[in-house]
């Protein structure tokens, strides 16, 4: 007789790669036209001057420069 029981094989094993959002470019660094900034869900960060949006939410520069992050002044309600 065994004294193991028996391994199988199981079905749920797999694992996916991370998407690997995030900022890619931080506040002050130098970049090039067309250099992605964020990579996102969503609209988490909005684009400001000079800054294109992806289909994927994805924001990129349009222009040569330095980059910038600014708060966004939120709506009070009144």
């Amino acid at each position: 007789m065994a004294h193991k029981k028996g391994g199988g094989s199981t079905r749920l094993g797999r694992d996916s790669k991370g998407q690997r959002l995030g900022v890619k470019r931080y506040g002050g660094e130098k970049v090039n036209a067309g250099a992605i900034l964020v990579r996102q869900r969503g609209t988490k960060i909005h684009a400001g001057n000079n800054v294109g949006v992806g289909r994927d939410h994805t924001l990129f520069a349009k222009v040569d420069g330095h980059v910038k992050y600014e708060p966004v002044a939120r709506y009070k309600g009144r």
